[in-house]
């Protein structure tokens, strides 16, 4: 029998998330998701008088493919997706994984291979679509989410249906607050950072992109970031893990990054090209019910009391901004229970051991843990 969530959340994603109109394309992109939720957003889809297209991907056959991608065979298949990527009003894209780590053996030139044509299409997506994209519930992300299978979906479906409307309210208020900053400074343990936001749009983030959502996001001035940065969320990237990544910075740049035990691996991806050295994205966690990393960046990066600086791709944020076929979000967590820090915009304290100090933010802290 299917689980009445499915059609609760296939009605959220088309009718919230996309706001999909009468007449309108849209692309569905399932990955290692169950038949019966493809059904459930095709059957949305039709009500709210769109057009519904499909694509079903699983994770094995992906990871064979990329594993011995050739450039004529990607120039065509890129070729092919931009096509239709350029017909679409909306897209949504629902990535299960059975093995987070599927991708692992996939040689790093192939990647880049990959990654080098795939990027137009994404970008193409991204500004020119109502997107939204969400992972599915596995028994993999239940064991990296240190849960039992029936509890991690209840958790997953609590926070993709959550109200998000009244987070909205307040992360608008955030948002202003930002695209009124210059100079934002950051510390805690292993960190002080420095870099200026002055005249970039920062975008509020509750359910228009991702499932479950949750960031404010902005881009800082490409060649302001100065100091050190360490994360503390544990990340994977192309199917390989890392944990302990430090960053240092000089004049925006990436001069040097260490992490625990994959030092080659970590500099081989931000050489990918002169972008991945430079960051594309600063936001700020805010889902109040999303508290703890699982190596999965649709929530690690809406962790309450965290902010993530991303190497790579800008996408439109930033006029002029930074360019690359990078775009990786790296979490660090400022709670108490991860070592604490401070945010500041323009010497003003904004935010103390992941608590937002304005009243009007508090529906962004974290939920009280039992």
């Amino acid at each position: 029998m299917k689980d009445p969530r499915f059609d609760a959340l296939a009605r959220q994603l088309v009718g919230y998330s996309t706001r999909l109109q009468q007449g309108d394309h849209i692309l569905l992109e399932l990955s290692d998701a169950p038949d019966e939720m493809a059904v459930a957003l095709i059957r949305a889809v039709r009500a709210a008088g769109g057009f519904p297209h499909i694509r079903l991907h699983h994770g094995l056959v992906s990871r064979e493919m990329m594993a011995g991608a050739q450039e004529e065979q990607y120039a065509a298949v890129a070729d092919d997706l931009m096509h239709e990527m350029k017909r679409m009003q909306a897209y949504i894209a629902i990535r299960g994984a059975n093995n987070s780590f599927e991708n692992s053996s996939v040689p790093p030139d192939k990647m880049q291979l990959v990654m080098k044509h795939m990027r137009p299409v994404v970008n193409q997506r991204v500004t020119h679509t109502r997107w939204c994209g969400l992972r599915w519930p596995t028994p993999s992300m239940a064991q990296q989410a240190g849960m039992g299978t029936e509890a991690f979906e209840d958790f997953y479906f609590r926070c993709c249906l959550m109200d998000y409307a009244p987070l909205k309210a307040a992360m608008d208020i955030l948002a202003k607050r930002m695209e009124a900053t210059d100079q934002v400074h950051i510390t805690g343990p292993g960190t002080d950072l420095r870099f200026s936001i002055k005249g970039m749009p920062a975008i509020p983030c509750a359910g228009e992109y991702n499932m479950p959502d949750g960031e404010v996001f902005t881009a800082p001035i490409r060649d302001s970031v100065e100091g050190i940065l360490r994360y503390n969320a544990p990340t994977v990237f192309q199917g390989t893990p890392f944990d302990g990544i430090e960053f240092r910075f000089e004049k925006g740049r990436i001069v040097e990054a260490h992490c625990n035990g994959n030092d080659e691996g970590l500099r081989h991806i931000l050489d990918t090209d002169e972008g991945a050295r430079y960051i594309g994205e600063f936001a700020l966690g805010v889902n109040p019910a999303i508290l703890q990393p699982m190596r999965d960046i649709l929530f690690d990066e809406k962790i309450a009391g965290s902010f993530h600086f991303t190497p790579g791709e800008a996408y439109d944020v930033a006029p002029n901004g930074n360019h690359s076929q990078v775009h990786w979000d790296l979490v660090c967590i400022q709670r108490k229970d991860y070592g604490g820090g401070e945010i500041r915009f323009d010497g003003e304290l904004i935010r103390k051991d992941g608590l937002f100090l304005d009243p009007a933010l508090a529906c962004l802290n974290p939920e009280p843990q039992a």
